[in-house]
């Protein structure tokens, strides 16, 4: 499979967009869930934390799950920590293991996924099924974006508008690195872009991102011409003074919009560089990806939309 069968990063958040201005995503009701244990592998945690940031919940990975249900076994038994919300696109991986110590663990499970016949909902108490595009493994445009908007109602047409309104700095394409600045309530999305920089770029091209208060912790000591930061809002501080982009957000914008702009903006990126990502997926999928995981069986290159 060569390169060209295979979306930017960008092309997939404008797809995504349009499939959501024809199928918005269902609202999710975050208050059916007053206090509770959140908990998805990669990005999926960084949504959990971007969906339930203005409430009560405690928030767990793959890797510290049954750590985190021990420390809070007294609140559990109490019933103050009464649900489990398992975030997992696939529905299979972590999340089947999760949702069994969940239950173990005397919990109500409750699944936010794209894929309505995958193991973990068919063992889960309660299911959330949100639509979503075929899209490149790992890419999960449409799956999270979707979550994020079923949480925030933030519309697609909005989102959409403004990206084709953005006007590029010039010489965008020749920069070799790459910083995001976020305000600091949107610090799950800063997050994800760090998860992205990982799967498309590995250490081939520098791309970072922070909340606004991160930044002010010597992220910027070194301030480089060849450094293109992007921040959404002022940037009166951080990298060199003649190479920042501040964009002006809406005041309509919310977290589906840092997403879907940053994601965009980071598939331009994708797009005007060597193309690390593409040739290495295949191998991923099809020879070494998958065998971390017991059981596993080849990745689809290409996850399919519902």
């Amino acid at each position: 499979m060569n390169k060209l069968a295979l979306d930017s990063l960008n092309l997939s958040v404008l797809k995504a967009l349009a499939f959501f201005q024809k199928n918005p995503p269902p609202r999710f009701q975050l208050k059916k869930y007053p206090f509770p244990l959140v908990v998805g592998s990669g990005n999926a945690i960084n949504v959990g934390l971007a969906i339930f940031d203005q409430q009560k919940a405690i928030f767990a990975n793959e890797s510290n799950f049954r750590l985190i249900l021990k420390r809070y076994r007294d609140l559990i038994k109490q019933k103050n920590i009464s649900h489990a919300v398992i975030i997992s696109a696939s529905g299979e991986k972590d999340s089947v293991w999760e949702i069994k110590e969940a239950k173990k663990a005397g919990l109500k499970t409750v699944l936010l996924t794209c894929s309505p016949a995958s193991r973990a909902a068919k063992i889960a108490h309660e299911t959330y099924i949100f639509p979503k595009l075929s899209e490149p493994y790992t890419y999960n445009v449409s799956t999270y974006l979707g979550m994020i908007m079923a949480a925030t109602g933030e519309k697609a047409s909005t989102i959409t508008q403004f990206i084709f309104n953005l006007k590029l700095p010039k010489n965008f394409k020749k920069y070799r690195a790459y910083s995001f600045i976020l305000p600091d309530e949107w610090g799950a999305i800063a997050l994800m872009l760090e998860i992205k920089k990982s799967e498309l770029f590995g250490p081939n091209l520098s791309l970072r991102a922070f909340s606004y208060g991160e930044s002010r912790h010597a992220k910027f000591v070194i301030r480089e011409k060849d450094e293109l930061v992007i921040s959404f809002g002022k940037n009166k501080y951080f990298g060199h003074p003649q190479h920042r982009w501040e964009i002006k957000k809406p005041k309509t914008a919310n977290k589906a919009w840092a997403m879907a702009v940053s994601y965009f903006l980071i598939g331009l990126i994708q797009d005007a560089h060597p193309d690390y990502f593409r040739p290495n997926l295949v191998k991923f999928c099809r020879d070494y990806g998958y065998k971390a995981y017991a059981g596993a069986k080849p990745f689809d290159i290409i996850v399919p939309g519902n």
